[in-house]
């Protein structure tokens, strides 16, 4: 019994965040990171540095692609951004920098 009661929990898991059977805090959703990600590359191609020291050869090798960078950065966990979630009963959890 208490396997089925498991299964049914992971699959309520599934379908509320709608990408993973078991979701740990510490982890992002493919959602949570394309945000991150974009909202970096966003920064990056307004003029801000990027905070992984990239060599002029790998900067060519990614044609200088901000986004690239900022899933390099991703990556590395040098993003300075959080991910706040709200959670059902009026609880947030907020998840930590890579």
């Amino acid at each position: 019994m208490a396997a089925k009661k498991e299964d049914k929990k992971a699959l309520v898991t599934e379908i509320t965040t709608g990408l993973k059977l078991r979701m740990e805090d510490d982890e992002y959703t493919v959602y949570e990171k394309a945000r991150v990600v974009g909202s970096r590359a966003l920064q990056l191609s307004q003029g801000a540095k990027p905070l992984i020291d990239l060599s002029q050869e790998d900067l060519a090798k990614i044609s200088y692609n901000p986004i690239e960078i900022a899933k390099l950065e991703f990556d590395a966990g040098v993003v300075p951004l959080t991910v706040k979630r709200s959670l059902p009963h009026e609880r947030e959890n907020i998840a930590p920098k890579n």
